[in-house]
Parts: C-alpha cells; structure tokens; sequence
C-alpha cells in the first residue's frame, strides 16, 4: 500500500488525502500512475506549483512511487446529491 502521507502532504492534502487547503486537490482513491506523474513532474520543473516543487524535490523514485500507491489505496466513495 506505499508510504503513508507525511506531514508535509497532511497540512495542504489531509491525513487521508483528502485536501484541506481550498487550492490543493483531493489525492485519496487518485490512481498511482497519474499522482506518481504530477509528483515527477513537479520535481523536475515541468509542472509549475511554488510549494510542490520543493517537496518533490526532495522525493526519491522510490518515494514517489509509495506515495502514489498509498494515495491510490485510500478507498473513496461518492454519493449522488439528494
């Protein structure tokens, strides 16, 4: 199941990955093959976020890659509005 979250991930994304900054996406249940990209992509440079490239600088391959699984283990359920 990866890596679970740091605290780093907890204050914008949630424990659980569920965000709690109002800019940061819910990671919880997203497929580890797109979080693993955007967090390669934001340690290289190619996408764009001012505290995200200084997180994913620091994160091996190997992080990235549980992170990913952790996120994409996460189960999420969504309802229908009433």
């Amino acid at each position: 199941h990866g890596l679970p979250a740091g605290p780093g991930d907890a204050l914008c994304h949630g424990p659980l990955g569920l965000a709690i900054a109002p800019d940061a996406p819910n990671l919880a249940g997203q497929g580890a093959i797109y979080v693993a990209a955007q967090l390669r992509a934001y340690r290289s440079g190619e996408r764009k976020h001012e505290v995200m490239a200084v997180i994913a600088k620091g994160l091996s391959d190997a992080d990235i890659a549980g992170l990913a699984a952790w996120y994409a283990s996460i189960k999420v359920e969504a309802k229908p509005p009433d």
